[in-house]
């Protein structure tokens, strides 16, 4: 196992490196650049914003300015921010990044205690009431865009009940303590939902689709006829089996997650990672754009990853050899 660990972490080096080429690329194609993307002072000579461009190296050729890049960044060194008066890239992001992951965190929690066991109750009680009701908040979870889902549940549930905040993290900067922990929980709560109404529908259709898969598989069948209990049956043989998939979706959900929270983000006000992505790609802050870019591409990579270790967790069928 610790081989194969090992191989795919080797196998990650040409990923990252096409990964990149693929973020400077992209940010390179994109029109403009940060003394054309917002509203320059007239008053200023024209010339001034020459001498910068040529100061941040921008008017050198693509391949001089990825390979500055690239030493740059394997030295730790993200840049500085254009838009953001020279600050740090590295400081703006890990400014951001916690609350963006925890956000993320809480919306997989949310996803996987709610998907998982309706989709094996669906599978265990199939065209039932209970079934046809989660088949069809399945195809409304997944029809409805997640910004539009958003605004419902800041008017609904902020505006018009006021359970929740509609926007922030926390409610004061006086709060401390247990109390701050509850209250950023408390502001978790509708973009948490927002961001994983369309994973909670996904998991729930491939949960009930695979465990209706396994129990008609010929060894469970087998282990119904020694006199096995249902839920020996269901929990130690079919369920281990059907999660595979689930494993499958985690490990990309790991990424998605990072990077879908852009719009919700923004939907909800939230100082994450998503607000300054946005923010930057308005005023073409081509440092931030292409650092958060490539944080997303890394999250995605590991999540894949951790997806790959632990199929032997849940499988020991699976080999590595």
């Amino acid at each position: 196992m610790y081989k194969y660990i090992i191989r795919r972490i080797l196998v990650f080096i040409p990923m990252l490196f096409a990964l990149t080429v693929m973020v400077f690329a992209l940010a390179q194609a994109a029109p403009g650049d940060p003394f054309t993307g917002r509203m320059l002072d007239p008053t200023v000579n024209p010339e001034v914003y020459q001498q910068q461009r040529e100061a941040l190296g921008l008017n050198d050729p693509y391949p001089v300015q990825y390979m500055n890049w690239m030493k740059n960044i394997l030295q730790g060194d993200f840049g500085n921010s254009i838009y953001y008066n020279g600050r740090s890239v590295l400081e703006l992001i890990s400014q951001r990044f916690a609350n963006t992951l925890y956000l993320g965190l809480f919306s997989l929690t949310i996803t996987l205690v709610v998907s998982i066991p309706i989709g094996i109750y669906s599978a265990k009680k199939p065209y039932s009431i209970l079934d046809y009701a989660t088949t069809g908040f399945g195809f409304l979870g997944l029809a409805i865009p997640n910004f539009f889902f958003g605004l419902i549940a800041i008017y609904i549930f902020a505006i018009h009940f006021g359970w929740f905040p509609s926007q922030g993290t926390v409610s004061s900067n006086d709060v401390t303590g247990f109390a701050e922990l509850i209250d950023r929980l408390h502001h978790l709560v509708l973009p948490g939902i927002t961001l994983g109404l369309a994973g909670t529908a996904t998991y729930m259709r491939y949960m009930r689709s695979e465990v209706l898969d396994v129990l008609g598989s010929d060894y469970i069948r087998t282990a119904k006829a020694k006199g096995m209990s249902s839920n020996n049956v269901l929990y130690k043989h079919t369920l281990r089996n059907a999660l595979i998939p689930i494993i499958t979706l985690m490990g990309i959900e790991f990424g998605v997650l990072v990077s879908g929270a852009v719009i919700t983000e923004q939907v909800f006000n939230f100082p994450g990672l998503g607000t300054l992505f946005l923010q930057s790609i308005t005023n073409r802050d081509y440092p931030v754009i292409m650092s958060i870019n490539l944080l997303f591409g890394v999250f995605i990579l590991v999540g894949n990853l951790l997806a790959d270790i632990f199929y032997c967790v849940v499988d020991p069928r699976i080999r590595y050899d």
